[in-house]
């Protein structure tokens, strides 16, 4: 059974950029069959709306319609006052709502790795059902 991965806005947004640094280590990341991603509906809002602002309509459009098949979640009801108490826990960090949502989204999937390019933050979070995440790519 492939390992969970649960995505991050910025692999989602270097897969879809040629010119982006880490496009080609995402853009492989994304063709591995031993993994099973799964992503957070916030983080693709983030990533239509930055791959629009910086490359114009043509990515965002080729982003958007390769979603059809992918596994995205909302965030349950009751996850956004969990996902409000992450993003005060880390006030002085500067964690937002979108990286609050990959945490809250893992621990409910009880993943223990992500896909980001924000190693920073990830790196720093301690999850409430892991000592820390296993980081890719």
């Amino acid at each position: 059974m492939p390992s969970l991965v649960i995505v991050d806005s910025g692999p989602l947004i270097a897969a879809f950029q040629t010119f982006d640094p880490a496009h080609r280590a995402c853009s492989q990341l994304f063709r591995r069959t031993d993994l099973r991603f799964v992503i957070p509906a916030l983080c693709i809002a983030e990533a239509a709306h930055l791959l629009s602002s910086r490359g114009g309509v043509q990515p965002e459009t080729r982003f958007l319609r390769s979603l059809a098949d992918l596994d995205i979640r909302l965030p349950e009801p009751d996850e956004w006052d969990v996902i409000a108490d992450v993003v005060a826990r880390y006030s002085d960090f500067d964690l937002g709502a979108v990286d609050a949502s990959v945490v809250v989204l893992a621990q409910r999937l009880g993943a223990d790795t992500i896909a980001t390019l924000d190693h920073r933050h990830f790196r720093a979070i301690r999850p409430a059902h892991v000592p820390a995440f296993a980081l890719l790519p």
